[in-house]
């Protein structure tokens, strides 16, 4: 890629990599990817569908990459419970991000899952104390859970953080920094299988020239997230602001698809 297309593509998608820019910032900072962010504002692009999916999984990888390496390090990953969670979830993904649907489909699923994740980022506000933190590894729920995650991660496009902290939250399954650990990690297998899943697709393309910078762009934003922590921002403030943009974006992609 030469230097003048580099700089043709960043003067004409210039705002894109700005938000992709300030989305990978914040979301590292508290330890998630924002695939949901990504796919919101690559929904609003003329980029199709198919490079939309594979763009976001793409850029999940990187910046939530540093997150786990950062966790690992402190010791906050249970990979004993873990693995049931993510040892389904990697061919669900896969399977997920191989199924070829139609770009209504795709729309609509996207759609309903950008509302689905704002409801629940607004409402979640629940925090698990050490004392309370369910410390049970219930391996088929846990199993069942993440293969299910998994699927509808890999056909949407994300890496399952938003349906599975919730839901991770809600069951006490551990202390909040060890359950921002797992989504984490969760993520980051997740985008890889879905990633691997589109590749081998028929149908699959991307734009490895716009894919390129944004994943530089992400890459800087993740780094300087993990960084300044959580200094700025409370997850719970990130949330609010997330919930909102991405209902707008959610409900915008529904009503265009369905009416």
């Amino acid at each position: 890629m030469n230097l003048d297309l580099i700089l043709e593509l960043i003067n004409s998608h210039w705002f894109i990599i700005l938000l992709f820019f300030v989305v990978a910032l914040l979301y590292s900072s508290v330890g998630f990817g924002g695939g949901s962010s990504y796919l919101a504002i690559l929904a609003l692009t003329s980029l199709t569908f198919t490079q939309i999916r594979a763009t976001a999984l793409l850029c999940n990888i990187v910046v939530v990459l540093g997150n786990v390496i950062i966790f690992h390090r402190n010791k906050q990953l249970n990979y004993k419970k873990i693995t049931p969670l993510v040892l389904l979830s990697i061919p669900f993904a896969y399977l997920g991000g191989y199924l070829k649907i139609s770009e209504n489909l795709f729309f609509i699923l996207l759609g309903s899952t950008l509302v689905f994740a704002s409801v629940t980022m607004w409402l979640s506000k629940k925090i698990v104390s050490n004392s309370n933190a369910n410390q049970e590894n219930k391996l088929g729920q846990n199993a069942a859970t993440g293969s299910i995650i998994g699927f509808i991660s890999g056909m949407v496009g994300i890496g399952g953080g938003i349906f599975l902290a919730p839901i991770l939250h809600l069951t006490n399954w551990d202390t909040p920094k060890k359950i921002a650990a797992t989504a984490s990690m969760f993520i980051l297998v997740n985008s890889t299988a879905g990633f691997f899943g589109q590749s081998t697709n028929p149908d699959f393309q991307i734009n490895w020239s716009l894919t390129s910078i944004l994943l530089v762009t992400v890459f800087i934003g993740g780094q300087i997230g993990n960084r300044i922590s959580n200094n700025f921002f409370t997850p719970i403030q990130l949330k609010k602001a997330t919930a909102i943009l991405i209902a707008f974006v959610g409900i915008k992609i529904l009503y265009d698809f369905l009416f």
